[in-house]
Protein backbone atom coordinates (compact mmCIF):
# COMPACT_ATOMS: atom_id res chain seq x y z
CA UNK A 1 0.00 0.00 0.00
CA UNK A 2 1.24 3.72 -0.55
CA UNK A 3 1.88 5.50 2.86
CA UNK A 4 2.04 9.15 3.47
CA UNK A 5 4.22 11.55 1.80
CA UNK A 6 5.20 13.14 5.04
CA UNK A 7 6.57 9.57 5.89
CA UNK A 8 9.23 9.77 2.81
CA UNK A 9 11.29 12.17 4.71
CA UNK A 10 13.33 12.37 8.04
CA UNK A 11 15.32 14.82 10.60
CA UNK A 12 17.50 12.07 11.69
CA UNK A 13 20.55 13.63 9.74
CA UNK A 14 22.76 16.65 10.75
CA UNK A 15 20.46 19.06 8.61
CA UNK A 16 20.15 22.55 9.82
CA UNK A 17 16.72 23.27 11.34
CA UNK A 18 13.85 24.46 9.11
CA UNK A 19 13.19 28.05 8.33
CA UNK A 20 9.70 28.96 11.14
CA UNK A 21 7.17 29.79 8.37
CA UNK A 22 3.49 31.90 9.36
CA UNK A 23 1.01 29.67 8.55
CA UNK A 24 2.90 26.67 8.28
CA UNK A 25 3.42 23.50 10.27
CA UNK A 26 7.16 21.54 9.52
CA UNK A 27 6.91 18.15 9.34
CA UNK A 28 9.96 16.79 8.30
CA UNK A 29 13.69 17.57 6.71
CA UNK A 30 15.18 15.72 3.82
CA UNK A 31 18.43 15.86 2.19
CA UNK A 32 17.71 18.87 0.19
CA UNK A 33 13.66 19.57 1.16
CA UNK A 34 12.00 20.80 3.98
CA UNK A 35 8.09 19.62 3.86
CA UNK A 36 5.39 21.62 5.71
CA UNK A 37 1.89 21.59 6.19
CA UNK A 38 -0.26 24.23 5.35
CA UNK A 39 -2.41 25.34 8.47
CA UNK A 40 -5.23 27.55 6.82
CA UNK A 41 -6.59 29.00 3.87
CA UNK A 42 -7.25 27.13 0.66
CA UNK A 43 -4.87 24.97 0.80
CA UNK A 44 -5.22 24.04 4.16
CA UNK A 45 -4.18 20.21 5.01
CA UNK A 46 -2.06 20.52 1.88
CA UNK A 47 2.01 20.71 1.51
CA UNK A 48 4.79 22.98 1.28
CA UNK A 49 8.07 21.81 -0.12
CA UNK A 50 11.14 24.08 0.47
CA UNK A 51 14.01 23.32 -2.36
CA UNK A 52 16.56 24.50 -0.10
CA UNK A 53 20.17 24.91 -1.06
CA UNK A 54 21.90 22.13 0.58
CA UNK A 55 23.47 19.37 -1.08
CA UNK A 56 24.27 15.56 -0.53
CA UNK A 57 26.89 12.68 -1.22
CA UNK A 58 27.44 9.54 -0.61
CA UNK A 59 24.37 9.99 1.62
CA UNK A 60 26.08 12.58 3.52
CA UNK A 61 24.79 16.06 3.47
CA UNK A 62 27.53 18.57 3.33
CA UNK A 63 27.77 21.78 5.23
CA UNK A 64 28.81 24.13 2.27
CA UNK A 65 25.36 24.82 0.23
CA UNK A 66 25.30 25.98 -3.69
CA UNK A 67 23.87 29.22 -3.63
CA UNK A 68 20.54 29.06 -5.81
CA UNK A 69 20.56 25.63 -5.89
CA UNK A 70 16.97 25.37 -4.29
CA UNK A 71 15.69 27.68 -6.65
CA UNK A 72 16.96 26.47 -9.54
CA UNK A 73 15.59 23.31 -8.98
CA UNK A 74 12.23 24.23 -8.18
CA UNK A 75 12.04 26.15 -11.77
CA UNK A 76 13.15 23.24 -13.39
CA UNK A 77 10.61 21.14 -11.90
CA UNK A 78 7.42 23.28 -12.95
CA UNK A 79 8.95 23.67 -16.44
CA UNK A 80 9.60 19.99 -16.73
CA UNK A 81 5.59 19.20 -15.26
CA UNK A 82 4.16 21.74 -17.91
CA UNK A 83 6.18 19.78 -20.44
CA UNK A 84 4.14 16.40 -19.08
CA UNK A 85 0.77 17.28 -18.16
CA UNK A 86 -0.88 15.66 -21.21
CA UNK A 87 1.21 12.25 -19.66
CA UNK A 88 0.46 12.46 -16.30
CA UNK A 89 -1.25 14.58 -13.62
CA UNK A 90 1.28 16.93 -11.04
CA UNK A 91 0.84 17.53 -7.22
CA UNK A 92 1.80 21.47 -7.80
CA UNK A 93 -1.43 23.38 -6.66
CA UNK A 94 0.24 27.59 -6.51
CA UNK A 95 3.48 28.88 -6.52
CA UNK A 96 2.21 31.79 -3.80
CA UNK A 97 4.47 30.69 -0.95
CA UNK A 98 5.19 32.86 2.28
CA UNK A 99 8.35 35.74 0.82
CA UNK A 100 10.98 33.53 2.39
CA UNK A 101 10.95 30.78 0.46
CA UNK A 102 9.79 32.61 -2.66
CA UNK A 103 11.28 31.02 -5.53
CA UNK A 104 12.11 27.75 -3.73
CA UNK A 105 8.85 26.38 -3.13
CA UNK A 106 5.39 24.83 -4.41
CA UNK A 107 2.63 24.07 -2.58
CA UNK A 108 1.73 20.79 -3.23
CA UNK A 109 -1.38 18.28 -3.11
CA UNK A 110 -0.76 15.84 -0.10
CA UNK A 111 -0.60 11.94 -1.69
CA UNK A 112 -0.34 8.62 -0.35
CA UNK A 113 3.51 7.64 -2.00
CA UNK A 114 4.05 4.31 -3.03
CA UNK A 115 7.05 3.15 -1.85
CA UNK A 116 9.32 2.75 -4.46
CA UNK A 117 11.98 4.78 -6.60
CA UNK A 118 10.65 4.43 -10.22
CA UNK A 119 13.67 4.26 -12.31
CA UNK A 120 13.79 4.63 -16.16
CA UNK A 121 17.29 4.05 -17.84
CA UNK A 122 18.53 4.82 -21.25
CA UNK A 123 22.20 4.70 -20.81
CA UNK A 124 23.69 2.59 -18.71
CA UNK A 125 25.90 4.19 -15.79
CA UNK A 126 25.86 4.10 -11.89
CA UNK A 127 24.31 1.18 -10.03
CA UNK A 128 23.13 -0.30 -13.33
CA UNK A 129 26.53 -0.80 -14.82
CA UNK A 130 27.42 -2.23 -11.59
CA UNK A 131 24.26 -4.93 -11.50
CA UNK A 132 25.28 -5.43 -15.41
CA UNK A 133 28.65 -6.33 -14.62
CA UNK A 134 27.54 -8.73 -11.76
CA UNK A 135 25.01 -10.17 -13.74
CA UNK A 136 24.36 -8.82 -17.43
CA UNK A 137 21.34 -7.91 -15.90
CA UNK A 138 19.40 -4.47 -14.22
CA UNK A 139 16.99 -5.05 -12.16
CA UNK A 140 15.90 -8.26 -13.41
CA UNK A 141 16.35 -7.02 -17.03
CA UNK A 142 18.62 -9.27 -19.08
CA UNK A 143 20.72 -6.75 -21.61
CA UNK A 144 23.34 -7.57 -24.18
CA UNK A 145 26.79 -8.76 -24.18
CA UNK A 146 29.70 -6.27 -24.36
CA UNK A 147 27.90 -3.16 -22.70
CA UNK A 148 30.38 -0.58 -21.35
CA UNK A 149 29.99 2.92 -19.13
CA UNK A 150 27.84 5.12 -21.20
CA UNK A 151 26.71 2.41 -23.27
CA UNK A 152 22.99 3.28 -25.05
CA UNK A 153 20.30 0.32 -24.33
CA UNK A 154 19.09 -0.69 -27.33
CA UNK A 155 15.48 0.94 -25.35
CA UNK A 156 14.40 2.35 -22.55
CA UNK A 157 14.34 0.20 -19.26
CA UNK A 158 12.19 0.30 -15.96
CA UNK A 159 14.81 -0.82 -13.13
CA UNK A 160 13.16 0.38 -9.89
CA UNK A 161 14.56 0.47 -6.20
CA UNK A 162 13.34 0.75 -2.73
CA UNK A 163 12.95 3.82 -1.34
CA UNK A 164 15.30 3.85 1.59
CA UNK A 165 15.54 5.32 4.60
CA UNK A 166 17.48 9.19 4.71
CA UNK A 167 20.80 8.35 4.93
CA UNK A 168 21.07 4.52 4.01
CA UNK A 169 21.12 3.29 -0.17
CA UNK A 170 18.00 2.71 -1.90
CA UNK A 171 18.09 -0.74 -3.24
CA UNK A 172 17.59 -1.96 -6.81
CA UNK A 173 15.09 -4.17 -7.47
CA UNK A 174 13.01 -6.16 -9.51
CA UNK A 175 10.21 -5.77 -11.84
CA UNK A 176 8.44 -8.78 -9.57
CA UNK A 177 9.28 -7.27 -6.35
CA UNK A 178 7.58 -4.37 -7.25
CA UNK A 179 4.36 -6.25 -8.45
CA UNK A 180 4.27 -7.74 -5.31
CA UNK A 181 4.59 -4.91 -2.71
CA UNK A 182 2.15 -2.31 -4.20
CA UNK A 183 0.12 -5.14 -6.53
CA UNK A 184 0.04 -5.75 -10.19
CA UNK A 185 -2.26 -2.99 -11.59
CA UNK A 186 -0.26 -0.94 -9.81
CA UNK A 187 3.08 -1.68 -10.83
CA UNK A 188 2.16 -2.01 -14.61
CA UNK A 189 0.72 1.21 -14.64
CA UNK A 190 3.98 3.37 -12.77
CA UNK A 191 6.26 1.36 -15.44
CA UNK A 192 4.28 3.02 -18.36
CA UNK A 193 4.40 6.18 -16.80
CA UNK A 194 7.87 6.14 -15.86
CA UNK A 195 8.94 4.82 -19.05
CA UNK A 196 6.29 7.34 -20.74
CA UNK A 197 7.67 10.20 -19.19
CA UNK A 198 11.46 9.25 -19.90
CA UNK A 199 10.83 9.24 -23.64
CA UNK A 200 9.15 12.61 -23.88
CA UNK A 201 11.62 14.28 -21.49
CA UNK A 202 14.75 12.33 -23.55
CA UNK A 203 13.41 13.41 -26.73
CA UNK A 204 12.96 17.32 -25.67
CA UNK A 205 16.31 16.86 -24.16
CA UNK A 206 18.18 15.19 -27.15
CA UNK A 207 16.50 18.42 -29.26
CA UNK A 208 18.71 20.76 -27.06
CA UNK A 209 21.92 18.42 -26.98
CA UNK A 210 21.47 16.64 -23.99
CA UNK A 211 21.59 13.04 -23.82
CA UNK A 212 19.23 12.01 -20.49
CA UNK A 213 20.72 8.92 -19.32
CA UNK A 214 18.18 8.05 -16.35
CA UNK A 215 15.77 9.46 -14.38
CA UNK A 216 13.90 8.72 -11.04
CA UNK A 217 10.55 9.38 -10.79
CA UNK A 218 7.79 9.71 -7.53
CA UNK A 219 4.21 8.93 -7.75
CA UNK A 220 1.54 9.09 -5.19
CA UNK A 221 -1.96 8.24 -5.31
CA UNK A 222 -4.67 11.52 -4.40
CA UNK A 223 -6.73 11.24 -1.45
CA UNK A 224 -9.09 13.54 -3.52
CA UNK A 225 -9.21 16.41 -1.51
CA UNK A 226 -7.47 18.62 -3.84
CA UNK A 227 -7.13 19.28 -7.64
CA UNK A 228 -7.44 15.43 -8.45
CA UNK A 229 -10.36 12.43 -7.72
CA UNK A 230 -9.28 10.34 -4.99
CA UNK A 231 -7.21 6.92 -6.29
CA UNK A 232 -5.36 9.39 -9.01
CA UNK A 233 -1.85 8.41 -9.69
CA UNK A 234 -0.02 11.81 -9.62
CA UNK A 235 3.75 12.95 -9.90
CA UNK A 236 5.33 13.71 -7.14
CA UNK A 237 8.57 15.20 -5.62
CA UNK A 238 10.87 17.12 -7.56
CA UNK A 239 11.14 15.80 -12.11
CA UNK A 240 13.59 15.48 -14.50
CA UNK A 241 16.32 18.14 -12.28
CA UNK A 242 20.16 17.21 -12.27
CA UNK A 243 19.42 16.25 -8.41
CA UNK A 244 17.77 13.24 -10.35
CA UNK A 245 18.36 12.85 -13.50
CA UNK A 246 21.33 11.95 -15.37
CA UNK A 247 22.26 14.88 -17.68
CA UNK A 248 25.35 14.60 -20.38
CA UNK A 249 25.99 16.73 -23.32
CA UNK A 250 25.31 14.70 -26.57
CA UNK A 251 28.42 16.31 -28.35
CA UNK A 252 30.93 14.95 -25.72
CA UNK A 253 29.26 11.19 -25.23
CA UNK A 254 31.69 8.49 -25.40
CA UNK A 255 31.12 5.24 -24.04
CA UNK A 256 33.62 3.37 -22.32
CA UNK A 257 34.49 5.89 -20.17
CA UNK A 258 32.66 8.44 -17.40
CA UNK A 259 30.94 11.11 -19.58
CA UNK A 260 30.69 14.88 -18.72
CA UNK A 261 27.70 15.41 -16.67
CA UNK A 262 25.07 18.24 -15.52
CA UNK A 263 25.44 17.50 -12.08
CA UNK A 264 26.92 17.48 -8.57
CA UNK A 265 29.81 15.43 -10.54
CA UNK A 266 31.93 17.55 -9.79
CA UNK A 267 31.82 17.40 -6.16
CA UNK A 268 31.77 13.87 -5.86
CA UNK A 269 35.49 14.15 -8.21
CA UNK A 270 36.50 16.28 -5.69
CA UNK A 271 35.48 14.73 -2.78
CA UNK A 272 37.28 11.26 -3.92
CA UNK A 273 40.36 13.17 -4.82
CA UNK A 274 43.83 13.18 -3.01
CA UNK A 275 43.17 17.24 -2.87
CA UNK A 276 40.42 16.90 -0.26
CA UNK A 277 42.06 14.86 1.92
CA UNK A 278 38.65 12.98 2.48
CA UNK A 279 39.46 8.99 3.03
CA UNK A 280 35.24 7.95 2.55
CA UNK A 281 36.24 3.92 3.96
CA UNK A 282 36.64 6.25 7.74
CA UNK A 283 32.47 7.09 7.38
CA UNK A 284 33.71 10.78 8.62
CA UNK A 285 31.38 13.59 6.54
CA UNK A 286 32.96 15.11 3.92
CA UNK A 287 35.25 18.42 4.63
CA UNK A 288 33.51 21.84 3.20
CA UNK A 289 33.85 22.51 -0.24
CA UNK A 290 36.37 24.88 -1.57
CA UNK A 291 35.08 28.16 -3.30
CA UNK A 292 35.98 26.89 -6.86
CA UNK A 293 34.05 23.86 -6.77
CA UNK A 294 30.76 25.46 -5.25
CA UNK A 295 30.85 28.18 -7.88
CA UNK A 296 31.56 25.18 -10.59
CA UNK A 297 28.65 23.30 -9.24
CA UNK A 298 26.36 26.41 -9.42
CA UNK A 299 27.44 27.06 -13.11
CA UNK A 300 26.74 23.36 -14.27
CA UNK A 301 22.92 23.47 -12.55
CA UNK A 302 22.16 27.15 -14.51
CA UNK A 303 23.84 25.73 -17.66
CA UNK A 304 21.43 22.65 -17.51
CA UNK A 305 18.51 24.91 -16.63
CA UNK A 306 19.52 26.95 -19.35
CA UNK A 307 19.73 25.18 -22.03
CA UNK A 308 16.69 22.61 -21.10
CA UNK A 309 14.33 25.34 -20.73
CA UNK A 310 15.78 28.24 -22.89
CA UNK A 311 15.01 30.66 -20.11
CA UNK A 312 18.05 32.95 -18.99
CA UNK A 313 18.51 32.32 -14.92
Amino acid sequence: MPRPYAELVSADLNIPPAPALDGMRHLHSGKVRDLYEVESGEHAGQLLVVASDRLSIFDFVLDTTIPDKGEILTRMSLWWFEQLADLVPHHVLSTEVPAAVRGRAVVCERLDMFPVECVARGYLTGSGLLDYDATGEVCGVALPAGLVDGSRLPEPVFTPATKADLGEHDENVSYAAVAERIGADDAAHLRELTLAVYRRADDLARERGIILADTKLEFGRSEGRARHAAGTIVLGDEVLTPDSSRFWPADAWQPGRTQPSYDKQIVRNWALSAGSGWDRSTGAAPPPLPAEVVERTRGRYIEAYELLTGESW
